[in-house]
């Protein structure tokens, strides 16, 4: 009688108690319950072996240390293959050659699906970015490969170039910066510039305040918002209100151009000229940002930083571009085609971007094996991916597990990009390492198999041009905290999933402006 009594006082206490203490206690429980019963959760015969503990202690660590915890839990199984709950989500995570090639290549595990729940820091609007139909997402694939076309990617160069050297000359003539704030900002606006519209790019209030939201979402990305986006936290609230100004400033530069009457050369117009619906157009251009700005950025600071630490590589693609100058020298234009706008980039034989604008697309991605190089070894070592799978096929094996429907299937970049066997030394950064063609995907910077990114193409050539202009314009190298040459160099961070970065603070890149005119 006592416990009825004391339960019945219980009731009462919590049915009396506000909505905020009556949703914290449900949430609460919520939660004990699911981390109780995928506890108990048994192993079928073929199933990848469970993560020792209880699945709720493991949330944390893989949203914030995953690195570290995907390589813990390779150890703690002892197998190249295990699994873990994410609330009532299954997660495999893979490892190996043959794991590798069958993730890469098996038609029922789906990019967007697994991409969705596990990652959470893309801008998330039913209908728009989530949700979408498959014509949608095809057709989004589509107009991407269009913006990457010789004819639009070779005119949008000078105009990457402008951008580059218009925020370059607000560095000053010398000084010290981090690069994963002054290289990323201006990665950052190429992308703007690239995928989205004038009305945007030509503006740097916008593009500043664009930059802002979306930092927001990438900080407001807990395990909370993953996992219960519908539970009302602070990180979630704000997150709500980036999504909703981002959509907005976006909407806002749509209707600027329509009521314009004016056709402009970019992304937008693109898309507006191919009739597709305005859910499409806002969707690519709000996934599409982040997307391209966040790993080319990523790829740009550390190749900056590498190249400051490594004189003799940074000699090496001066030298190849001034080859390059050399080979295609600056014409100026016999007369304009169109009228001449504020905003368009200003060529000239005695600047720097003006001169690399006369060198053709078609050189540009055939005619520099240092730079690529340089692009390989820094998207092998710095990206600190885990690509990110859902399984909406039938069954399938992976390392003689099975991988039932509905999973979740990881494989860390980590396991192919770090493998001494593959890449001695691997932490070291070797341009002159020779390319890993006796196994399958030996490199996947880029992708794999039939998930390949589809920006590759625009991603190089924007890497390209900064590093043009950065090594060409500037001498740089890379400092301590101290102000001291750096000793050792920054090491990745590859349980930052976002930059791969070091303690902020930690390394600053030290320059001065070269006699040649940016």
């Amino acid at each position: 009688m006592p416990y009825c009594v004391g339960l019945q006082s219980a009731a009462s206490a919590f049915l009396s108690a506000g909505f905020a203490i009556q949703f914290t206690v449900a949430v609460i429980a919520f939660l004990v319950i699911i981390s109780i019963t995928s506890g108990l959760q048994k192993e079928g015969v073929d199933a990848p072996k469970f993560l020792p503990g209880y699945s709720l202690f493991h949330i944390i660590p893989f949203f914030r240390k995953r690195y570290d915890f995907v390589n813990w839990g390779f150890h703690a199984t002892g197998q190249n293959i295990f699994q873990f709950q994410l609330l009532r989500n299954q997660v495999i995570v893979v490892a190996g050659e043959s794991a590798r090639q069958t993730f890469f290549t098996a038609k029922g595990l789906d990019l967007t699906e697994g991409f969705k729940i596990l990652s959470g820091a893309i801008p998330m609007v039913r209908g728009v970015t989530s949700n979408l139909q498959t014509r949608r997402i095809h057709l989004i694939h589509k107009r991407l490969a269009k913006v990457q076309r010789n004819a639009p990617l070779s005119s949008l160069i000078p105009y990457l170039l402008e951008d580059t050297r218009h925020m370059m000359e607000s560095w000053g003539s010398s000084g010290k910066f981090d690069p994963f704030d002054k290289v990323y900002e201006l990665l950052f606006q190429l992308t703007i510039r690239s995928l989205s519209c004038t009305e945007i790019s030509d503006d740097p209030f916008l593009v500043a305040r664009l930059k802002k939201l979306y930092d927001t979402l990438d900080t407001g990305t807990t395990p909370a918002t993953v996992l219960v986006p519908w539970l009302p936290t602070p990180a979630m609230i704000k997150k709500l209100w980036a999504t909703k100004d981002i959509y907005q400033i976006i909407i806002q530069a749509i209707k600027d151009r329509e009521s314009s009457g004016i056709s402009r050369g970019d992304t937008l117009q693109m898309l507006l000229d191919a009739g597709d619906e305005k859910l499409v157009v806002v969707g690519f251009i709000m996934g599409l940002l982040i997307a391209g700005a966040r790993a080319t950025g990523t790829t740009a600071s550390w190749l900056m930083t590498y190249l400051g630490g490594h004189p003799e590589w940074r000699t090496k693609a001066a030298a190849e571009i001034e080859q390059l100058l050399a080979s295609y020298p600056y014409t100026p234009p016999s007369s304009p085609t169109h009228e001449y706008r504020s905003t368009d980039p200003i060529n000239s034989s005695s600047s720097l971007s003006g001169r690399l604008s006369a060198i053709p697309l078609e050189a540009w991605e055939h005619e520099t094996p240092i730079l690529d190089a340089l692009i390989r070894e820094t998207t092998r070592v710095a990206q600190p991916h885990t690509a990110m799978r859902r399984n909406l096929g039938p069954e399938l094996y992976i390392n003689n597990k099975i991988i039932p429907t509905g999973a979740y299937v990881i494989y860390p970049f980590s396991d192919v990009h770090l493998d001494p066997e593959l890449y001695p030394d691997p932490w070291k950064f070797d341009p002159s390492r020779k390319e890993v063609t006796h196994v399958p995907f030996g490199y996947i910077g880029w992708g794999g198999g039939k998930t390949v990114c589809l920006g590759t193409r625009l991603a190089k050539v924007e890497l390209k041009l900064v590093t043009a202009m950065f090594v060409l314009g500037f001498r740089h190298s890379v400092i301590d905290k101290m102000g001291e040459p750096s000793n050792p160099l920054p090491e990745p961070n590859w349980n930052d999933i976002l930059l791969c970065r070091p303690p902020v603070g930690s390394f600053s890149l030290k320059y001065e402006r070269t006699l040649t005119p940016l």
